[in-house]
């Protein structure tokens, strides 16, 4: 990799990179208030294709980074509601607020190494501050916003939690959160500000330090973090590391542009739809995940918009994205008329469990607008790994492997029933400089298609988890990460079929809770995230498995009958009796990324927090 230095000289006769940074730039010193003052510019979005030379996150820090992209044309767009441009935000613009935030927070006292809590809203606000704590060689921390799920005080609790680990200086968040964020800051220690005033603070250029490749870059909170949060500690070298592997495996070109309403408290969200973009000089566009939940088909008419502009469209989703886009859809009619997503080169799977029958049907629905089902890129990754371990070659679309349930279960089959199968998908081959290995409980690599624990290793590891060596030491092994996932190798290819801990074990025997999930979503009426398998010990002492079930029906008779029917579905899919609680609908709790929490729905059931509906009442 190579670096900037004091002797490289820009289109504009400046030096880039880090001697760039100690020079007054032509908005250094002005205020919020002072731009707000400023005539508004035509919205015209950031360019899709530039003259400067494209560099796969070839750099040493995130600052250099942005150094370089800030040259070019692209950057960053934000869009309202309905998918209307609210704000182009050029990456030379993004350059110069970050450089404006890393001087307001030297000024406040912040050295290297101090910690800053940002409420990760997708704004330019964020991106800003972001940047900006970077460059003042502090880390950024990407905390959650509420969701719909909990109310103040969980939301309050949420973020207490995440900053007493982490002791930052500042929570910075936006003024809509007054009645939350303070609360929280208070807690830990932390001075709350909001980023309105804190913008409003003078900005005068001073020297800023200069950041090492091995320094930390930021640490990043898994969404599931709640009573205790794992800060993923990340160093410059491997997020530009990861970020250069993912470009590359993605092959990008000049005509893409990424459409994104992922958070940016996620890693997906955060490394692969923000940070990537400015190491590798992308354009994006984005939806707030908010306007996303209310209005899903605006991010199909991003792709569509940025098709008839002659560009290429790459954006991830989990899998209740496609889910829910191709559930809003009433008629062909409306698919070929309203999009065209013939310029959707890689649709992006990851951060769940890709279900084939879930991107069949968005297949299904969107086919008519020109969308091939070789455009889905399933991948496997997560934030200990920084974000990317496993990526599908493009063009090769799903590929799915039947497995038997007795290979899953670890047991042989008792033959008194129809052998059943699970459609596992191919989460692809590993990023350029990263190895994958799946190993058996006594830690030794299994033969190929052999399902065991999946390991990696490569220079795209955390540095660690934040203040806590003993968790460190557990999943980090001589250079070799153990993801906590379980999963086979074939031909290359990662497949994942769980997550070891959400595993049931009944009699010694294996039982994946995405098994009875997807039994039970067979019954109508139900959809994904609506139903949450675990064990849980009954009165007798024995293991079993529960299933919580949101119930949308008020007839006590009818509310029997759907308990009765999930049982009788259950048992015909796993041969188990299990214990089935009907529970209000929204009650089963999801992590700051909308994913179902299982854990802490096993928590909260067996604590008495969530109540199941009295069916003998």
């Amino acid at each position: 990799m190579e670096g900037f230095d004091g002797e490289v000289v820009s289109e504009i006769g400046l030096p880039i990179g880090f001697n760039a940074r100690h020079m007054t730039h032509f908005c250094g010193g002005c205020t919020v208030q002072d731009r707000l003052d400023r005539p508004a510019p035509a919205l015209v979005a950031t360019a899709t294709r530039d003259n400067l030379p494209r560099r796969f996150s070839d750099f040493l820090t995130l600052g250099d980074a942005l150094d370089y992209a800030a040259q070019g044309q692209r950057g960053l767009n934000f869009h309202d509601p309905r998918g209307a441009l609210a704000r182009a935000y050029p990456f030379s613009e993004l350059r110069a607020d970050a450089l404006d935030m890393a001087y307001r927070l030297i000024a406040a006292g912040i050295q290297p190494g101090d910690r800053i809590a940002l409420i990760a809203e997708t704004t330019p606000e964020f991106a800003s501050l972001f940047f900006g704590t970077v460059y003042a060689g502090a880390w950024p921390v990407p905390l959650p916003l509420p969701t719909s799920f909990g109310g103040r005080d969980s939301y309050v609790d949420q973020l207490a939690v995440q900053m007493r680990s982490a002791e930052p200086k500042f929570l910075i968040y936006p003024a809509s959160l007054e009645n939350m964020a303070p609360d929280a800051a208070h807690a830990v220690g932390a001075e709350p500000i909001s980023w309105e005033d804190f913008g409003a603070r003078p900005a005068v250029a001073v020297p800023l330090p200069q950041a090492k490749t091995d320094d930390i870059a930021y640490l990043q909170y898994s969404s599931g973090s709640t009573r205790f949060p794992h800060g993923v500690a990340v160093t410059h070298h491997a997020l530009l590391n990861n970020l250069a592997a993912h470009s590359h495996g993605m092959e990008l070109t000049e005509t893409d542009r990424c459409v994104s309403w992922l958070p940016w408290y996620h890693d997906m969200g955060l490394v692969g739809c923000f940070l990537s973009l400015v190491a590798n000089q992308v354009s994006a566009d984005y939806l707030k995940t908010e306007d996303f939940a209310r209005r899903p088909l605006a991010w199909l008419d991003l792709v569509s918009r940025n098709t008839k502009a002659g560009a290429t469209s790459i954006s991830y989703s989990p899998t209740f994205g496609y889910d829910i886009c191709a559930r809003r859809i009433s008629s062909q009619t409306q698919v070929s008329e309203r999009f065209d997503l013939s310029g959707w080169r890689l649709a992006g799977n990851g951060a769940d469990m890709i279900r084939p029958d879930v991107m069949q049907a968005f297949v299904d629905a969107f086919h008519p607008a020109g969308f091939k089902a070789t455009a889905f890129l399933p991948s496997y990754g997560l934030a200990e790994a920084t974000l990317a371990v496993t990526i599908m070659p493009p063009g090769e679309g799903i590929r799915v492997e039947l497995v038997e349930e007795s290979e899953l279960s670890g047991e042989e089959w008792p033959g008194d029933r129809p052998q059943r199968y699970r459609a596992i998908v191919n989460c692809g081959k590993p990023c350029r400089d990263m190895q994958v290995e799946i190993r058996g409980d006594d830690g030794q690599p299994l033969s190929e298609r052999q399902i065991g624990q999946v390991w990696t290793a490569g220079p795209s590891l955390m540095h660690s988890y934040y203040r806590d060596p003993e968790a460190t030491a557990a999943c980090l092994q001589n250079g070799w990460l153990n993801t906590g996932d379980m999963g086979y190798l074939s031909d290359g290819y990662l497949y994942v079929v769980g997550r070891a801990k959400d595993m049931i074990i009944i009699n010694g025997k294996n039982h994946w809770p995405q098994d009875i999930e997807w039994a039970v979503e067979q019954l109508p009426g139900f959809k994904q995230g609506d139903i949450a398998a675990f064990s849980v010990t009954t009165p007798n002492g024995e293991e079993a498995p529960a299933v919580l079930v949101h119930c949308r029906t008020i007839d006590s008779d009818e509310r029997t009958k759907l308990r009765d029917a999930i049982r009788e579905k259950v048992r015909a899919i796993t041969g188990m009796n299990c214990v089935v609680e009907l529970v209000p609908p929204r009650s089963l709790p999801r992590t700051s990324s909308g994913k179902l929490s299982r854990a802490k729905a096993r928590s909260l059931y067996l604590s008495g927090d969530i109540q199941p509906y009295d069916l003998a009442a």
